[in-house]
């Protein structure tokens, strides 16, 4: 049996709703990825900008920093990645935390909350982060899923 991550990032609390139920469903382990500083509502201000969430998403390059980079990945075959969908990609944390860890030989399947938009570019944009990994583009789970819901969609993969 493979062993399974919940890694994450929520920036309003949407995804890690998500994300917890998730982990609890599969029995998988759940880890957070968090940015050194955390975003304030002025930085999550779509509409503005000059905005940090936007000035990070205008810029391909951008690597916000983390906070820690405890995951122990070595441990999982199977990562379950989740973020919110921004500008129809993933947060460019999501790279930060890619580029962060060797992830050879494992399984990352992603998964993301949505105001409107499906996957968009997500997989694309992150490629290039985790070398030798295939990234599989998985499932929009907004709402709020049920615990069958999740364990029927996780033995899909």
């Amino acid at each position: 049996m493979s062993k399974t991550l919940v890694a994450y990032f929520s920036a309003s609390g949407t995804t890690a709703k998500v994300a917890k139920n998730l982990a609890e469903a599969v029995g998988a382990d759940l880890y957070e990825i968090k940015p050194a500083e955390p975003y304030t509502q002025a930085d999550l201000n779509w509409m503005d900008k000059k905005s940090r969430s936007s000035v990070e998403m205008n810029d391909k390059s951008s690597r916000p920093a983390l906070a820690d980079k405890d995951a122990d990945i070595s441990s999982y075959d199977q990562i379950l990645l989740g973020f919110p969908i921004w500008w129809y990609v993933a947060p460019t944390i999501i790279n930060s935390f890619l580029e962060s860890y060797d992830f050879s030989g494992k399984k990352i399947v992603l998964f993301a909350t949505s105001g409107g938009s499906g996957f968009g570019k997500a997989v694309d944009g992150l490629k290039g982060s985790a070398a030798d990994v295939v990234i599989t583009e998985g499932k929009i789970l907004n709402g709020n899923p049920s615990p069958d819901e999740l364990k029927a969609w996780v033995n899909t993969l």
